[in-house]
């Protein structure tokens, strides 16, 4: 009976958190819908691709074509990349609700301006790159600022919640914008574009009538050198990546080129100069002092593995759907982009549910133990995908990238908020910013490495397969042998945009026609493509999964070093005068950093504080 009373009176005597107010809730509501919006701009374009360049006349498999079509996939992945860290350290300047109205504003004027293409051929693609550029700007300067608006908003015990509804709703959106590309490029190329507009204009009008600054707000001069670097540095690197899967002279890929090596080294010797100047500078674009917490450091060490296992895999499912399994169940070429799109869906329906739930588990048990778990089911749906045959039954590949979903949610809603709550007030627009470039430079990585991976396994065994099977149906010899040893690269991005890959390939030639009917049919069928890529694809895909599944397991390493448990009742000073005695330097000495380090582990766990009293030895 007297334990119980002690216990009863511990509990009356803990304070009751504090509430989310109308304001915390109002945030929600409009950042999810920015977020989502930029997000699915990312991949709505992806399976509009073919219905955009038919619009415009222009076809992106040709030989000097091919680049406009990278760009397009990825150019919006790279800008935000490489921006998205100095627009959250400008919101920390100048106020993030500013910079967050202004990306609503510059994002819905760029989708305007994208559906009115005025051009057409190579002038029009320049034409949608260019303001898809701008487009990725409005973005970024919303993902920059919406996570460090929703830490303002939201006490610390619901934080958790808040922004895994945030993170959710971005990744979700990459996979709804698969479907509704599908679905409204089938209307008009157009609509892909107009589709941002009702959320553009209502969003924006919105956020400045109800969104107001309540953060910290950190005066200081702009980082003009560390601006310059750092993006000059990234976005060269990631420049190369992209320019590294096209092909170069006789090569299937780009690698060995003299200008796709001199961009690459380029920009790892500007991103070196980057952090020396980071390092010198009273007033640093990108805080690296953060780098000393704990919680910070692993949860963006974990987001960028899973960003780069993660990120191109979207595209493997794709093509596994398009260039193989619809076909061999009978969908036509031209069918299967938005099917893919929708036979995708129960990666977004894991999401969906793990997302949010992980997020409100992590506000009672802390990050570290859900947001590993997650890791877990995200290699194991690996796995299993690898034990998948080429013509899978659906069931089975809706259960594992239902996994994959799952798994994927269950980390990013607690990562997300471990990384945000761990950094001061101050800071948090940084942090965020900071957060979003380790994830889209592991994305824009992440399909370079994979398509590298899946080229060079082709290039190994898909010319004598494909030579083999030509002949066997008629075809020339040489006409053969010079299909056979095209670039694997066309054969991929034409099962992406809904092209029937052996038509293509053999249209410039002209052979088809004097071909007899039954080869025509054979050759241009459903099923001759599909059954010589299948083998060695397979072998790609399994090469691929296997990087994924192992960078999961890293990610969760990385996720059990964040601390025993995130403790969001744990008051604001302290993290302040933790984040302070961090960024100490000189005069504070080695004594200083370990008292930070004992601080912030206090705001990490309680358990993990040092004792009343206790002081360090010298």
């Amino acid at each position: 009976m007297s334990g119980a009373r002690a216990a009863t009176r511990a509990q009356a005597g803990r304070p009751k958190p504090p509430k989310p107010d109308a304001y915390a809730w109002t945030a929600l509501a409009n950042t999810t819908a920015a977020i989502f919006m930029a997000s699915l701009d990312g991949s709505v374009v992806i399976i509009a691709l073919p219905a955009i360049f038919k619009g415009i006349n222009l076809d992106p498999l040709s030989a000097g074509n091919i680049s406009y079509l990278l760009w397009m996939i990825m150019g919006y992945r790279l800008v935000q990349a490489v921006l998205v860290v100095n627009l959250g350290k400008l919101g920390d300047m100048f106020g993030r609700v500013k910079m967050y109205n202004a990306g609503f504003v510059v994002f819905t004027i760029a989708s305007i301006l994208l559906s009115f293409d005025p051009f057409q051929a190579a002038h029009g693609a320049l034409w949608l790159i260019g303001w898809r550029f701008l487009q990725a700007i409005g973005g970024s300067m919303l993902m920059a600022n919406s996570a460090a608006i929703l830490t303002d908003a939201f006490p610390a015990q619901r934080r958790g919640f808040a922004l895994g509804t945030n993170q959710i709703a971005a990744l979700a959106g990459m996979f709804i914008g698969l479907v509704a590309g599908g679905l409204l490029a089938a209307w008009d190329w157009r609509a892909v574009f107009w589709i941002n507009l009702p959320v553009g204009v209502f969003g924006t009008l919105w956020a400045y009538l109800k969104l107001r600054d309540n953060g910290v707000r950190r005066r200081a001069k702009i980082d003009w050198w560390g601006n310059v670097t750092f993006a000059l540095g990234l976005g060269t690197l990631l420049v190369g990546v992209t320019y590294g899967i096209q092909p170069y002279g006789k090569n299937s890929m780009g690698w060995e080129s003299p200008v796709v090596l001199g961009e690459i080294i380029g920009g790892l010797v500007l991103l070196a100069v980057f952090v020396v100047i980071e390092t010198r500078v009273a007033e640093p674009m990108f805080r690296l002092s953060l780098f000393k917490i704990r919680e910070f450091t692993a949860g963006n060490v974990a987001g960028l593995l899973v960003s780069i296992a993660r990120g191109g895999i979207q595209f493997m499912l794709i093509l596994w759907l398009q260039g193989i399994w619809l076909p061999l169940h009978g969908y036509s070429y031209d069918q299967t982009p938005l099917w893919a799109g929708i036979f995708m869906l129960p990666m977004t329906a894991g999401f969906l549910v793990s997302g949010p739930t992980s997020g409100i588990l992590s506000d009672r048990f802390g990050s570290r133990g859900i947001a590993t778990a997650g890791m877990a089911v995200f290699a194991s749906s690996f796995i299993a995908l690898i034990l998948l045959p080429v013509n899978f039954p659906y069931w089975a590949f809706a259960l594992f990238i239902g996994l994959n979903g799952i798994g994927s949610g269950m980390f990013a809603s607690p990562n997300s908020s471990s990384i945000m709550g761990s950094v001061p007030a101050s800071d948090r627009g940084s942090a965020s910013g900071m957060r979003s470039t380790f994830q889209n430079s592991g994305t824009a990585i992440s399909i370079g490495v994979v398509f590298t991976l899946m080229i060079a396994g082709l290039s190994s065994t898909l010319p004598t397969t494909l030579s083999g099977g030509l002949t066997k149906l008629g075809v020339p010899g040489a006409v053969a042998h010079q299909v056979a040893t095209l670039p694997p690269v066309s054969s991929l991005f034409a099962s992406v945009l809904g092209v029937n890959p052996i038509q293509h390939l053999l249209a410039p030639t002209g052979v088809l026609a004097h071909l007899p009917a039954a080869s025509q049919a054979a050759l241009t069928g459903r099923d001759f493509f599909p059954a010589l890529l299948s083998g060695p694809f397979h072998r790609g895909l399994i090469v691929v999964f296997s990087v994924s599944a192992a960078l999961s397991v890293l990610a969760g390493l990385a996720s059990l070093l964040r601390g025993k448990r995130q403790a969001p009742l744990a008051a604001e000073g302290v993290l302040a005068r933790a984040a302070v005695m961090t960024r100490g330097e000189g005069a504070a000495g080695e004594s200083g950093e370990g008292d930070a380090e004992e601080a912030a582990a206090a705001v990490a766990d309680p358990e993990d504080a040092p004792p009343p009293g206790h002081r360090r030895s010298p």
